[in-house]
This record gives C-alpha cells, structure tokens and sequence, in this order.
C-alpha cells in the first residue's frame, strides 16, 4: 500500500491525498460505506461501485467470521470474490462489536471468549485467531484487535485498557509478519489508538502507534457517546502525533458535520452506518439540511430529495414521492434514501477534497457545516 499526499490546506490541517491498493486508489479524504456482512445493507453491489461511485468499502470481521464463516469465504476466493467488489475493502477488527457485547464476553490477557449474538454459542477472539481471519477474509486494510473503551470511563479501566490494547497490538503485528497473504494481493494492517477521553493516555497511545510504523493509523473509541467538542479535542490531540505521511482513519464517526470538522483536524477516512441506517429510518440528509421524510410538509414537494434540485442518485425521484413510499412501508423507500444519503456523503468528502486543492477549504468548510447541521 502506498499514501501520496497531493495538498495540505494553509488555514487547518485538512489533507488532500491518494491512498494505492492493489485492488485500486482511494482518493482522499474518503467516506467508507459500511457493508458489514460483506453487503452496504439494501444497495446492490453494482449500484454502490457504479451510482454511488464508492472507492472502498467496510466488512467486518466479527460478523462475516460468524455467518457465513470462514469456509465459505475462503472457498469463494476471498470476500472480493464473494460478493462481486473488485475495488479496496477494509475489514474493522471486530474489536468494536466485542465491545458492544459486554454482557456476553470475558476479556482476559490472551483475548476474548464470547458468545454469538446469532445463536448463544461460545467463540474466541485473540490478536493472532484476528490476523488469520482477515487473511482469510482478504481485506485490502486489516485492522489491529483492541478493547474499545465505553464513555464514560474512568481513568484507571482506561490505562489498564489501554496497556492491553498495546500489547494485543503487538501480538497483531508479529502475527501479521509470520502470515502472508491468501489471494496473491498485499494486505496492509492499521494499529488502532486508544485512551478514552483522557489526554494524556490518548498521548501515550498515539506515540506508541506512530512507532510501530505501520502502513496507516486509525483513532478508535470515539463516537461512543462522548461530547462533540471532546471527540475533536482528542482527534486533534491524536492527529498532531501521528505521522503525516501516513493515512488517519477516524473510525464510526459521523454526521456530515463530524466528517467536515475532522478533515480539518487531519483526518483522512470516515465510516459510520449513520447514512443508511437512517436512510432506513426517513432521515435524509442534504446539502441544505436534515430532512424527516415522513413529515408530512412533504406529501405535496415534487421537488428532488435535495434541496438545491439535485439528486444524489441517477434516477430522479420526489420528496413526495419518497414520502409516499415510507408511508406504504414499502422496502423500496429505504433503499432510495440509502442510497441517497451515501451518495451525498461521497460528494460531501470529494468536495472537501477539491477545496482543500483549490486553498479554500476552511471558508467552505464553516459554510457546509452550518448549513449540513440544521433541521428542515
């Protein structure tokens, strides 16, 4: 993998750049569609790659190692050719959804003993068993295995967390370098930092990543449900830290105005579910505002889902009509606004990038967020 810088904004620290895969170049700053067991959920694969013109998407290693399991994969040939995506995947560690099932896992120094949230039964996550599944699963972009940390935590979980995380990291490493991968393409393994919302813990974190040296970095543990200003204060902290000729993945964060305000912090890549879930759910968003379509203001708007006359998808479809289709509880009304909600986080990144170019990105950038963030 390699990571060319192309420009550098000179009022902030946002980045233009190109990220190279052997499965293809990633332009950023970049949003990645989440397609967590293996599919962007209600979206074909071919409109996600042709209509939405993604450049990566996300898998998950929790998920598709439970359903439908490492033998189907690696039959398949690997994820790419099980689901038909021929450009760059990233595969999240699993690290997250561990976390998540706290009231069904015990963390221990040699990893995680857990059970399926399928059918109850008992598996084992260690930074080893991690790194072999992602060569199984043949992402372009591994993730390292760590504990994600709740909001909010107090200070001594945290270090201690932390210190494990470190040492998980570690053991991905070597594992990662006595591995090779499965499908005759180079896979590139991403350390993950740590520390909660504590300053000096994300400090030590950050150094310690920066000197593993590994091909990229990711910041993870943030947008746990911890105040806005507090996930910047400690993405700027990180960002300042970690190299700058290497990609920062800020990992599930966020609504537009949480990707806008990072990439001027130094981010580099974005997901979060955000945009489908809830496409799914009547919540669309625009270049002008936050739209509730189920509202009924909209039962009578022949205008294009977005504000300014643009729509985000080929076909061009009505706010009335989208309205209508969620009131009929038809599965088509989710599909539309999920596609059309990631479409305009694709635009809202690759706009970013052509201002960060252009030397005008931090006037745009307050401009974008105060109109992304209102309500309509």
């Amino acid at each position: 993998m390699k990571f060319k810088l192309h420009s550098t904004d000179k009022s902030s620290s946002a980045r233009a750049g190109e990220l190279v895969t052997d499965h293809g170049k990633i332009q950023t700053p970049i949003f990645m569609p989440v397609g967590t067991v293996g599919s962007v959920k209600g979206i074909h694969i071919s409109d996600v790659k042709d209509d939405i013109n993604a450049d990566i998407i996300l898998g998950n290693t929790y998920h598709l190692y439970l359903r439908p399991g490492l033998d189907v994969i690696q039959q398949a040939g690997g994820l790419h050719k099980f689901n038909g995506w021929d450009r760059p995947i990233l595969t999240d560690s699993g690290g997250y959804q561990v976390y998540s099932l706290s009231d069904r896992r015990k963390l221990t120094e040699e990893g995680v003993i857990f059970q399926s949230h399928i059918d109850g039964s008992r598996h084992n996550f260690t930074p080893e068993n991690v790194m072999d599944t992602q060569r199984v699963i043949g992402a372009d972009i591994m993730m390292a295995f760590d504990e994600c940390t709740p909001y909010p935590c107090d200070y001594d979980y945290a270090s201690k967390s932390l210190d494990l995380t470190h040492r998980w990291l570690d053991r991905c490493i070597a594992r990662f370098k006595e591995t090779e991968p499965k499908y005759g393409y180079s896979q590139a393994l991403f350390p993950i930092v740590q520390g909660s919302t504590y300053k000096d813990l994300r400090k030590k974190s950050a150094e310690f990543i920066a000197s593993r040296e590994a091909e990229g970095n990711a910041i993870g543990g943030l947008s746990v449900g911890e105040p806005h200003e507090m996930m910047y204060e400690m993405t700027e902290l990180v960002c300042n830290i970690l190299p700058k000729d290497k990609p920062r993945y800020l990992m599930g964060v966020g609504t537009p105005a949480n990707i806008l305000e990072s990439i001027a912090l130094g981010v580099d890549m974005f997901d979060c579910v955000m945009p489908t879930r809830n496409g799914r759910n009547g919540m669309l968003f625009t270049k002008n505002g936050i739209i509730n379509i189920k509202n009924e203001k909209w039962k009578n708007d022949f205008t294009n889902i977005d504000d300014e006359g643009v729509s985000f998808v080929d076909r061009q479809y009505s706010k009335a009509y989208l309205r209508h289709l969620f009131a009929a509880k038809e599965l088509l009304g989710g599909m539309i606004a999920s596609q059309h909600n990631l479409s305009f986080y694709l635009w809202l990144v690759r706009e970013a990038r052509k201002h960060i170019i252009e030397g005008d990105f931090t006037n745009w950038k307050d401009s974008m967020v105060k109109r992304v963030a209102r309500r309509l």
